[in-house]
């Protein structure tokens, strides 16, 4: 039982992956599809020559410099918002109209402010995060139970006590469920991002994985290092989540 319950998770890829060889094979004369085995050796290629893991790093600097950016502004002014009932009255609408708009759309202001490059990445990464992260913000702190903050209050607690050791250990559950979507909010921007304002001169590696992509979409049509690109990218997000749950549990003790 144990035996079959440890290599239960690896039977729905491995079908996949014989579908995905069967599909090939049949359909090699009328589609371009890649075979497994192409993809593999693209990828150890890549790999080997340091442009994957560079180009993913190149990824991974922006996603996390937008993601700061945005969860610092989301859980100052999402604090705010929820304790202060004029501040979340006079902003609510300004936030809920903004929240719809794509962040792709956004690529031309972001290209005309700070042209191509790291920066405007950012901007675009930092307002795919910027919602998830301040919505979640606004609903842990107003969901905590307002009898233990009277009662801090009627104890002569002060405001900054009170924020330290009621409200944001009450909020974290929801903060980390924010930190988890604003996270993949950012990855799926970044490289849209990257397609139209994270490349240098002549394209490469340099621009980050989206940038990547595309070379190997208009000058080869590479799709094994389309596809290597895309896992690439799955399984750097997938780390990131389950480091983000882990450190969740070790946070937050009363949910284990």
């Amino acid at each position: 039982m144990n035996l079959q319950l440890r290599y239960k998770p690896f039977v729905l890829p491995l079908l996949l992956l014989a579908i995905w060889q069967i599909a090939a094979m049949t359909y090699a004369q009328t589609s371009r599809m890649p075979v497994p085995a192409d993809v593999v050796a693209t990828g150890w290629q890549l790999l080997s020559s340091g442009e994957l893991p560079l180009a993913m790093l190149q990824s991974l600097q922006r996603v996390l410099l937008g993601f700061a950016c945005a969860a610092s502004l989301a859980l100052v002014l999402g604090t705010a918002m929820a304790a202060f009932e004029p501040i979340g009255r006079n902003l609510d609408p300004i936030v809920e109209s903004f929240r719809p708009i794509a962040p792709i759309a956004l690529l031309p202001l972001a290209i005309l402010w700070f042209g191509t490059g790291t920066p405007a990445a950012a901007f675009i990464v930092g307002y795919a995060a910027f919602f998830p992260m301040l919505v979640n913000t606004i609903h842990g702190v107003r969901s905590i139970d307002q009898g233990l903050i009277r009662a801090a209050r009627t104890l002569g607690v002060g405001k900054a006590t009170i924020l330290r050791t009621i409200v944001l250990p009450g909020a974290l559950p929801n903060l980390f469920v924010g930190a988890r979507l604003a996270l993949g909010m950012a990855w799926t921007s970044i490289i849209a991002a990257e397609l139209a304002v994270g490349a240098k001169a002549g394209g490469g590696s340099s621009g980050g994985i989206g940038q990547m992509m595309f070379v190997f979409y208009a000058y080869s049509v590479d799709l094994s290092g389309i596809i290597v690109c895309m896992i690439g990218v799955g399984v750097v997000a997938l780390v990131i989540d389950r480091g983000i749950r882990a450190i969740e549990y070790w946070m937050i003790p009363w949910k284990r």
